[in-house]
């Protein structure tokens, strides 16, 4: 029953009693039980025999075991998904059909109940694997749906039919509508199986129908169904004049297996029941008709033209399904090794076996479930301090592109022996910060090594620009640049003869060197003018000063020679 009502729903019909439903107060009004639909003893043994009839019926339907199968319990037709109507409770038809679906492709539904079978086509009103046509008095009468213009969605529609009459409609009228209707259904929809509604409360005298049917204008329907030959469902329905729905669906049974039964009543411990006549017939009263032949038309036109928009007939691609599990283990089978399991596994809450039976929905689990589901499955988790460690070589790659500059060690013998074991680090290690500050001052330590290392200077004239020479004499420049670089000092005391000689012999080849430095070919000057880029000319009023400045410079020089030569003269 499952298939289509909810569990919480079921339960509910298995539990309920007259003794505690006092006690279900608000279950009762959220499945609508207690009103139209009372609670009595032995309510879920009804619904089991209703559903499981149908079912079994239809079971049969697919293994070819029979052509026809009744279920005279069923009809139930108002029954929903989780809630109960008009005096049903579990909804048979939708059980039925779908055990149906199982074989066959399409499905036809047909409904000659007094009531529009509202719980059916709800069921299958977005699919067009199962049409539904319900004839039924339509307007201030329950359950007040099945308009003319319901006719499905999505893909389903087209695919359902109402046909709406109104009161008094006779034997004449209703077959002049019923046999073209399901003739277009036949040949547009093509079903394979059919499943017919043989409500007796569409019959005349009927304490809520009214209609004006006899008992041989309803069998006409039932009969004219069967000359198709296709698989049929026949289940009961509504009636509330007991005498008149047994006698219909007696002689109905009879047209079924085509046996002709005698009009005469045998007699029985019911016999009273079928007075004043005591015949097998059911007989028209003289009720007003208010069904005209132009409302019947022109309802018939709009249900066929309906049907022709149905395309052609829907298929489906089909397979056999067993019903044992895919494991091929009985529920026997299942529960012994489930106590098997829980044997084995006493200290566990949860078992391999268990998880893996268990279907997940994403808002029930939490992290703690995530971790014993892990090491049911014989996964570890490593304990230990949890800290975020980032590796910030890679994050600076993925982020820019750019790498650290390291000075390259000058020897093999200062490369420092890498391994694989260098970058990896222990997520346990509490020293990761540690190494994380120390990574950070690295491009500190660099950069204060670098400064260390000063680049060569490139060579400069007597006037201080890099790369010219000058066109004078170059006569002095070393001491000149040496006197720029060095503060001046006081005048040094004598010395020994042997500094003063070393002195004097260092002095000479300074000398000497700038000589031969100015001994340069006029080709190597254009040379060297060639590589270095000359600084544009100063204006010769800037000049002056600079020439007076080195000038004066080398008087010092020369005085400071001529002092040193005296001194040397006059010690020795």
């Amino acid at each position: 029953m499952t298939q289509f009502h909810t569990d919480d729903y079921i339960d509910f019909l298995q539990k309920v009693t007259p003794d505690n439903m006092d006690s279900y107060m608000r279950e009762q009004g959220k499945y609508n039980v207690g009103d139209d639909c009372p609670v009595f003893d032995g309510l879920f043994e009804f619904c089991g025999i209703s559903g499981g009839g149908s079912m079994e019926g239809a079971a049969r339907l697919n293994r070819q075991k029979c052509d026809i199968a009744i279920n005279w319990a069923g009809g139930l037709h108002h029954a929903k998904k989780s809630e109960a109507s008009g005096f049903c409770y579990v909804n048979d038809i939708v059980l039925g059909i779908l055990e149906l679906l199982r074989f066959k492709k399409r499905v036809l539904y047909i409904d000659i109940d007094v009531h529009h079978g509202d719980g059916v086509e709800e069921a299958f009103y977005t699919t067009d694997r199962v049409m539904t046509v319900s004839f039924h008095k339509y307007g201030e009468y329950f359950p007040g749906t099945g308009e003319l213009r319901d006719i499905g969605i999505g893909q389903g529609k087209h695919y359902a039919v109402n046909y709406p009459l109104r009161d008094g409609i006779t034997d004449e009228a209703y077959k002049s509508i019923f046999e073209p209707v399901i003739e277009n259904v036949m040949k547009y929809y093509q079903p394979e199986a059919v499943v017919l509604q043989c409500g007796g409360d569409s019959l005349s005298g009927d304490r809520l129908g009214c209609f004006n049917l006899s008992m041989d204008g309803h069998a006409n329907c039932v009969s004219y169904v069967k000359s198709f030959g296709l698989p049929t469902l026949v289940v009961g329905g509504g009636g509330y004049t007991m005498r008149n729905v047994a006698r219909t669906w007696a002689f109905e049974t009879g047209v079924l297996v085509g046996q002709e039964m005698d009009r005469t009543l045998p007699y029985n411990e019911y016999y009273e029941y079928y007075a004043p006549d005591f015949e097998l017939n059911v007989r028209s009263s003289n009720m007003e008709n208010s069904n005209s032949r132009e409302y019947l038309d022109k309802i018939t036109a709009a249900v066929i033209d309906n049907l022709r928009h149905t395309g052609p007939a829907p298929s489906v691609q089909m397979q056999d399904v067993p019903r044992k599990p895919f494991g091929g283990m009985t529920d026997e089978e299942e529960a012994e090794l489930d106590d098997l399991d829980e044997d084995e596994n006493k200290d566990v809450r949860m078992s391999e076996r268990q998880w893996e039976k268990r279907v997940e929905n994403s808002a029930e689990f939490e992290a703690s479930d995530d971790d014993e589901m892990a090491k049911s499955h014989g996964a570890t988790r490593q304990n230990g301090n949890k800290r975020p460690f980032t590796d910030y070589g890679n994050e600076e790659a993925e982020n820019g592109g750019e790498k650290r500059t390291r000075t390259a060690p000058t020897s093999p013998k200062d490369a420092p022996e890498t391994t694989a074991t260098d970058n990896a680090h222990d997520p346990n290690d509490d020293t990761i910060e540690e190494i994380a500050s120390a990574e950070k001052n690295e491009p500190e330590a660099a950069q204060e090594e670098d400064e260390l290392k000063e680049p060569p200077k490139e060579a400069t004239d007597n006037d201080g620009d890099v790369g010219m020479t000058d066109s004078g004499p170059a006569e002095d420049s070393t001491t000149i640049k040496k006197e720029d670089g060095e503060p001046e000092a006081a005048p040094a005391a004598p010395a020994p003869e042997k500094e003063d000689g070393g002195n004097s012999g260092d002095a000479v080849t300074e000398e000497r060197k700038p000589d031969e430095s100015s001994k340069e070919t006029p080709k190597e000057a254009e040379a060297a003018s060639e590589k270095t880029p000359q600084p544009e000319e100063k204006p010769k009023e800037a000049d002056a000063p600079e020439a007076m400045d080195v000038d004066t410079e080398k008087d010092k020089a020369a005085e400071t020679t001529e002092e040193k030569k005296e001194t040397t003269e006059a010690s020795s």
